[in-house]
């Protein structure tokens, strides 16, 4: 259980500092990326930007294993 949640801290720590470059490449600017302010905060909520790497991890994963 406490390797689970490492894990899942672990991976939200480098999503969190991966933003930025992920902005820069153009991820976050993707239609059904919703970028908004609420009480002086700014919120980023990617759900394009998370269909289109799932699709694309997912074939990555699907052309490896042909190839094996």
């Amino acid at each position: 259980m406490i390797r689970w949640m490492l894990l899942i801290f672990i991976l939200l720590v480098l999503v969190n500092s991966a933003t930025g470059i992920i902005q820069k490449i153009g991820l976050g600017r993707l239609p059904g990326d919703f970028n908004f302010r609420f009480l002086g905060r700014q919120f980023f909520v990617p759900f394009a930007s998370a269909v289109l790497v799932t699709v694309l991890l997912f074939s990555l994963i699907k052309l490896v294993a042909w190839l094996l």
